[in-house]
């Protein structure tokens, strides 16, 4: 059983903790849920929280807080930005600890996450649950949506590369939004990884989207590892022109973003996507595919 206690955070006075020996992460009840932080314990937060926005309770506008949230795909307004500013049920149970929003007054849809923290290691599992309560069938998929603290770097594995002519069908599908500026000197695109580095200098946001058998996106913030796992299934569709990972960034933040296939859910129905959360410490992680692939290969082996 995790271990599991009510604490106060933000401003907050009703979250929950979960740890072990080594890492912890607090979950909001009184708005959300989310994530709003997970670390090492007596270490930074590896999330990053909007500050104006902390303590917040109830209100009739979307808010992002900070942290890890869970969101409807594709992306629309309003149905992906209802305010979820209500509290939270959360229970404890024999393999994890449940924390279940209200159904949305204005979608139908209900959220839900499922967190629980391994003994022996530094894994968060997390599992999204999206619940359709409306009268009728809609098409949609789970998007969990990754806030990273300021001051780090993203790491995105691409398709393997080969050369002309030893691979004749495309490969390494690449989604681009209006607003992408593949000039931008935050993005480095290397043969076997896509980076972006935050940088509070550079105005403007960022984002791009990939179907990545790997399973994995990753950011490194000083010598700490955050990887993220997530399921990648070969014959199923996903939001986005197929996207199953998705990457954000702009001056303020940088988001890590996974998505479920996209279903048909129909009424009473539920779907689940599952992320697993990894964290490392005293890393040293290269900027070149070479290096990165030298100095990510230990660490990647031990997750799944």
């Amino acid at each position: 059983m995790t271990n599991v206690e009510v604490v106060s955070f933000g401003g907050w006075r009703k979250c929950v903790r979960l740890w072990n020996r080594e890492i912890e992460v607090i979950v909001t009840t009184q708005v959300g849920p989310r994530v709003i932080r997970c670390g090492f314990i007596g270490g930074p937060n590896e999330f990053h929280v909007f500050e104006r926005e902390l303590g917040q309770l109830s209100g009739t506008q979307f808010t992002l807080y900070g942290g890890h949230r869970l969101w409807i795909a594709p992306e629309q307004r309003p149905r992906t930005y209802h305010p979820d500013n209500q509290k939270v049920t959360w229970a404890p149970g024999d393999t994890f600890v449940s924390f279940k929003a209200p159904s949305e007054s204005t979608t139908g849809m209900q959220k839900e996450l499922r967190l629980s923290i391994a003994r022996t290691e530094n894994c968060v599992a997390v599992t999204h649950v999206l619940t359709n309560h409306t009268p009728f069938a809609l098409s949609l998929a789970a998007w969990a949506v990754t806030i990273m603290a300021p001051g780090g770097r993203a790491l995105l594995p691409q398709e393997p590369h080969h050369p002309h002519p030893a691979r004749l069908a495309p490969a390494r599908p690449l989604v681009l939004w209006p607003y992408t500026d593949m000039t931008d000197a935050r993005w480095s695109w290397g043969k076997k990884y896509i980076q972006f580095r935050h940088d509070p200098q550079i105005k403007g946001s960022q984002k791009i989207g990939a179907l990545n058998s790997h399973g994995w996106i990753a950011y490194v913030n000083l010598d700490r590892l955050f990887v993220k796992r997530f399921p990648y299934l070969q014959e199923a569709t996903y939001p986005d022109f197929n996207s199953n990972v998705e990457l954000y960034g702009d001056e303020e933040f940088v988001e890590l973003e996974s998505l479920s296939p996209l279903r048909q859910l129909h009424p009473g129905e539920s779907l689940t996507h599952e992320e697993r959360w990894y964290l490392f410490q005293r890393v040293d992680i290269g900027r070149t595919d070479a290096d990165i692939d030298r100095s990510l290969k230990p660490y990647l082996a031990s997750t799944s």
